[in-house]
């Protein structure tokens, strides 16, 4: 069974920190180097952690009081959150459904970017998993924008507070985050 309130926060940080925290020399997509490596599919793509990411970004959104009824990012970082806030929702009133943003429009069949239950004029939370510039939520936010979305904030499940979330402010969007970089490099007592 899935802790919920301030339990399933602790948890999901002890899954972060045991799961997707690596320690090595790696590039990232950002092409900054960096001795730490937060593969967060690792935990969303765990089944206790779509619960505890469902969980805890419903209530993220909720409590920032945006309006929405999508959730959706660039593929493939932010697919389980998406899917994971979209099922927790599944059971309510107010259901908030799942779309995801391909990098690139594909050349067959539909031809769509977004992919999944997006509707244009729809507003929407785009999700990421981890934040580092900002560079791919403010993709997902533009291609949402650019298909007649409105986005009502940004939510990540980890920020690695290197200038990403500041961007996206800068560009006008408000930003709520389930953990900091931080919080999981923090020796545990």
């Amino acid at each position: 069974m899935t802790p919920t309130g301030p339990d399933a926060r602790a948890r999901l940080v002890a899954l972060l920190r045991a799961r997707s925290v690596l320690r090595g020399d790696f590039v990232l997509a950002s092409g900054r180097r960096s001795p730490y490596y937060v593969d967060c599919r690792r935990t969303t793509m765990h089944a206790e952690g779509l619960a505890l990411v469902g969980e805890l970004g419903l209530a993220a959104i909720q409590d920032a009081g945006w309006d929405a009824a999508l959730v959706g990012g660039l593929t493939l970082g932010a697919d389980p959150v998406a899917f994971a806030i979209a099922r927790a929702t599944a059971s309510t009133p107010a259901p908030i459904h799942a779309f995801t943003v391909r990098k690139a429009a594909k050349d067959h069949g539909a031809r769509n970017r977004i992919e999944g239950c997006f509707e244009s004029g729809a507003q929407v939370v785009v999700v990421e998993d981890v934040i580092t510039t900002g560079a791919s939520a403010m993709e997902a936010a533009t291609a949402v924008r650019a298909a007649g979305g409105r986005v009502s904030g940004v939510l990540a499940v980890v920020d690695r507070e290197e200038g990403g979330r500041q961007a996206l402010e800068r560009a006008g969007y408000a930003v709520r985050v389930l953990v900091r970089l931080p919080e999981l490099l923090a020796e545990v007592d």
